[in-house]
């Protein structure tokens, strides 16, 4: 592993979302939101695979690199339109990724390996592109959770939750406990757990 290129291309990453407009306060004072979520993504998927290789690494820190510079209303409402939203979110955060790690010196297969990883391809047989999922699930419900708390009854948030913990690993659903949640959401994600086909967590 090239550890000073590994380097330069996260503070390249790191300054291509500091741009981010968006302001997530989470453990401090408000920052761009998609920083603070790469961070976060990169934390979780060091501690989910410890020898994480390069591009895992790489991906998780890009995996929303500039995202919100294609906005959810710039496709039509409904599930067509949100399908066709997040398919080009992959395109984009997997071509601006590409050329960030072009520009600090990797060789064509890392970034093909990066933006496969970024979008997913593999996922239910690569255990790395589960990592990273599980990275993305875990964000997710720590920073977001609150959030839909306050604007959805609980029968649409408990199926949101559901959803999202049947995407994860059993082990990631289990290192789920550990995110410093509500009371209520807590309580939710548990009941979450129980009607799905991961293990209820207390």
């Amino acid at each position: 592993m090239s550890e000073p290129r590994l380097a330069r291309a996260l503070a390249a990453i790191d300054a291509a979302n500091a741009d981010d407009p968006n302001r997530l306060a989470l453990r401090g004072a408000p920052r761009p939101k998609e920083l603070v979520h790469a961070e976060l993504v990169s934390q979780w998927v060091v501690r989910l695979v410890p020898r994480a290789g390069e591009a895992l690494r790489l991906a998780a820190r890009a995996h929303h690199v500039r995202r919100w510079e294609i906005p959810r209303g710039s496709f039509e409402a409904g599930r067509t339109g949100y399908h066709r939203w997040r398919t080009a979110l992959h395109d984009h955060h997997a071509r601006v990724a590409g050329e960030i790690l072009e520009g600090v010196g990797y060789d064509a297969a890392t970034i093909r390996r990066v933006q496969d990883l970024i979008r997913k391809r593999g996922l239910g047989r690569d255990p790395e592109v589960q990592a990273l999922e599980d990275a993305l699930c875990l964000v997710f419900l720590e920073t977001q959770l609150a959030e839909l708390a306050g604007r959805m009854d609980e029968a649409k948030l408990v199926d949101v939750m559901r959803k999202t913990l049947r995407k994860m690993s059993p082990r990631a659903q289990r290192l789920a406990e550990s995110l410093p949640l509500a009371a209520r959401e807590r309580a939710l994600l548990s009941r979450a757990a129980e009607e799905s086909a991961g293990s209820p967590i207390s």
